[in-house]
């Protein structure tokens, strides 16, 4: 076998031991810091998944996309009473912590 043989027949078992230990080291980085965010495991994870199935990347593109627009919740539009010109205000509830806009 040459060397170009040797180095694509462990590129796949060595991208998998590698994935998993820098999984690990993000775990334990995590714990210790309380870090959030996306970690670089998971999308490494996506794009690899994305590069032998195309629906995958519509589906990462549909997420990027929907991330990138503004969320317009209508139940927390409070009613019009349009015949006196008055707005009608509901107590708020304890499930919702944003207060009413």
């Amino acid at each position: 076998m040459n060397t170009v043989e040797v180095v694509l027949s462990l590129s796949i078992p060595g991208s998998t031991v590698a994935l998993v230990a820098l999984g690990t080291y993000e775990l334990r980085r995590r714990r210790t810091k309380g870090l959030d965010g996306t970690r670089v495991t998971a999308t490494y994870v996506n794009e690899f998944t994305a590069l032998f199935y195309g629906s995958k990347r519509m589906e990462l593109d549909h997420r990027d996309t929907m991330s990138m627009m503004r969320e317009e919740d209508s139940s927390a539009a409070r009613p019009w009473d349009l015949t006196n010109g008055i707005t009608l205000a509901r107590p708020t509830t304890t499930k919702d912590p944003t207060p009413p806009s």
